[in-house]
């Protein structure tokens, strides 16, 4: 049954007490890694790729925040590291070279608009970078995932995988960015609200297959996140793909 697939979250965040957590003291939220371990157990999630929300909001502390997460997937059977990359700072940049040969840094993070940068002012820099070590890179999108296609296409060696599915012109962008791409090397993540769509998901499947999608939950009810794929109008293969396959191949799990 697909309740059984234990999913990989490829794009989720942690708050640790840092001044620059989100949602900090909120009674109605909480993305402590306790509570996300509790989370993950109740919807059967099985790995977590996470960068803290303090190294995505500002770019004030990234460097501390890498390290930081770097020792805690270390200490931690089923946390995974996204390095993050701060295009201004060369120190992360540093930091990715180490980190990116440890099995538990999965890839890339990049998060412009927080970070308050252009990909056309820094995506050479970035790209020719992570594609030396062919990285795969996790990115929060500008305004669509269709802006990507011209480093995917000049950056062969890089993976690049746009969060929020659905985000933009009602997923009209994903599907382009996912079919044009020459090379094959641009994913979109169902993580965030836009994801539970009531047809956004099966339009996607339906239009350029299961293959390119990837299971994330950016911290949303966790549970939620995986109903969406559980319950698609989609094939059972399909959900097998995005909730687990996909990672486990892309990953090399």
């Amino acid at each position: 049954m697909i309740r059984d697939i234990k999913a990989i979250d490829i794009h989720t965040h942690i708050n640790h007490g840092s001044q620059y957590d989100s949602v900090s003291g909120s009674l109605s939220y909480d993305a402590t890694l306790e509570y996300q371990q509790k989370t993950a157990k109740a919807a059967n999630i099985e790995k977590m790729f996470c960068s803290t929300f303090a190294s995505v909001i500002t770019v004030k502390d990234v460097e501390f925040e890498n390290d930081y997460m770097f020792d805690l997937a270390q200490k931690t059977q089923n946390l995974y590291q996204w390095v993050v990359i701060d295009p201004s700072n060369e120190k992360t940049i540093k930091q990715a070279e180490v980190m990116l040969g440890n099995e538990k840094c999965v890839g890339i993070k990049l998060h412009p608009v927080y970070h308050k940068y252009k990909l056309e002012d820094f995506g050479d820099k970035i790209f020719s970078f992570a594609d030396k070590y062919k990285a795969i890179v996790l990115i929060h999108p500008q305004g669509g995932s269709h802006y990507i296609l011209p480093f995917a296409d000049k950056y062969p060696n890089v993976t690049f995988i746009m969060a929020h599915m659905g985000s933009w012109e009602n997923g009209e962008s994903d599907k382009f960015a996912i079919m044009q791409a020459k090379h094959g090397n641009v994913y979109v993540d169902t993580s965030g609200k836009a994801s539970l769509k009531n047809k956004g998901l099966e339009y996607l499947v339906n239009s350029v297959g299961s293959e390119r999608i990837l299971f994330g939950t950016d911290t949303y009810a966790a549970g939620s996140q995986r109903g969406r794929i559980e319950y698609a109008l989609i094939p059972d293969a399909d959900k097998v793909n995005i909730l687990r396959n996909n990672a486990e191949k892309l990953f090399k799990l």
